[in-house]
């Protein structure tokens, strides 16, 4: 049977600890020092050998920007699923266009990720979104022309498109029941 530390296993806590400092990018030292640690009692307490009280915890969600629950529960994985032709969806004003958000940007994280559709006829023309936004395209059905607008590429099923979304962009349906997956991604 694992240690306790109010309630939570060690084992949990020190997981917790190893796993955010990682996806902070913090060293052992940084960490410590940002909590107001020794680093020898944050490596104990990754290692589960501590016994973190309610302050140190408390301390080093501080110096990781992340909420003290965090460090105490297990993570989780999130299953999410959004069946076809459901979520929000938001239609543009002048082409046959829609844009349904797949997943908002979690924390952490700089991207969201969308389904586009679009039919032949009116080009969707995008203006230019805030500075360092680059937009990811895998088309799945039909055939579209898409990219910056001064020389987007012909795409097909299977085919990816990498471009600034920050110039103005097209997105040109030449098939009925053209779609892909966007990925928006913000540097």
């Amino acid at each position: 049977m694992s240690q306790e530390a109010g309630g939570a296993p060690l084992e949990i806590i020190a997981a917790s600890l190893r796993r955010e400092r990682t996806r902070a990018g913090l060293s052992l030292t940084e960490v410590a020092r940002r909590a107001g640690l020794a680093k020898s009692t944050l490596s104990q307490l990754e290692s589960g050998t501590g016994n973190p009280s309610v302050e140190t915890l408390w301390a080093l969600g501080v110096a990781l920007d992340v909420p003290f629950s965090r460090l105490v529960e297990p993570e989780r994985p999130k299953v999410r699923v959004v069946r076809a032709g459901k979520g929000p969806t938001v239609f543009a004003e002048h082409a046959d266009y829609a844009c349904t958000l797949l997943s908002a940007c979690p924390t952490g994280a700089r991207r969201d990720i969308y389904v586009v559709r679009g039919e032949p006829g009116t080009p969707r023309r995008s203006d230019p979104h805030m500075t360092g936004v680059v937009e990811h395209i895998v088309l799945c059905a039909g055939r579209a022309r898409v990219g910056v607008t001064d020389a987007p590429e012909e795409l097909l099923p299977g085919d990816y498109i990498c471009y600034p979304g920050d110039v103005p962009h097209i997105f040109e349906a030449l098939e009925p029941g053209t779609y892909g997956v966007e990925i928006s991604e913000y540097i």
